[in-house]
C-alpha cells in the first residue's frame, strides 16, 4: 500500500536586476550543491507573496526587493527521513535594487550568483526550475516595470 504524502507549501522568487539594460537573474547554491532559486516554507496565515519576499531576503541578504508578479507554481515529490513529501512551491518575479548578496549559510546556502538568462538556464539543476526561469524572463522582457 502506498503511503500518503505529506504536503508542504513553499514560496520563493526568481530575482532579477537590470545591468546596462539587460536582466541578470539570481541563482543560489543549496547544501546539496544544486543551483536554483531562493525559497522556503510559508508560515501559517502568511500570504504567499510576502513569504516569497521574506524567504528571498533571508536566504540572499538582499534588501530593496519589489514584487513584480506571480510566475508559476510547481510541485514535486521527494523522500525525507523515510516520509514521502509533496512539495508545492509558488514562485514570484522579484526585482532587486541592489547586487550585494549574503548567502544564508546556516540554511545551507553556499553561494549566490547573478547571471544572464542563457548562463542561468544552463546552470540550474532542475528541469522544472528551468521552466520557471523561462517564464520569468518572458515576463521581464514583456512588461517594462515602473522604474
Amino acid at each position: 500500500m502506498a503511503s500518503k504524502a505529506t504536503q508542504e507549501t513553499s514560496a520563493g522568487g526568481v530575482v532579477f536586476r537590470l545591468e546596462g539594460g539587460r536582466p541578470l537573474f539570481l541563482l543560489i547554491r543549496d547544501s546539496y550543491r544544486n543551483w536554483g532559486f531562493p525559497k522556503g516554507h510559508v508560515e501559517p496565515g502568511e500570504p504567499l507573496d510576502q513569504a516569497a519576499l521574506r524567504e528571498v531576503g533571508e536566504e540572499t541578504g538582499l534588501a530593496g526587493l519589489t514584487l513584480r508578479g506571480e510566475v508559476e507554481t510547481i510541485d514535486w515529490y521527494f523522500r525525507f527521513r523515510g516520509r514521502l513529501i509533496h512539495k508545492v512551491c509558488h514562485f514570484f518575479l522579484i526585482e532587486s535594487a541592489g547586487a550585494n548578496t549574503n548567502p544564508q549559510r546556516e540554511e545551507g546556502i553556499t553561494a549566490c550568483l547573478w547571471l544572464p538568462f542563457d548562463e542561468a538556464l544552463a546552470m540550474i539543476s532542475y528541469a522544472n526550475a528551468r521552466t520557471v526561469l523561462g517564464r520569468a524572463a518572458a515576463m521581464v522582457s514583456a512588461t517594462p516595470a515602473e522604474r
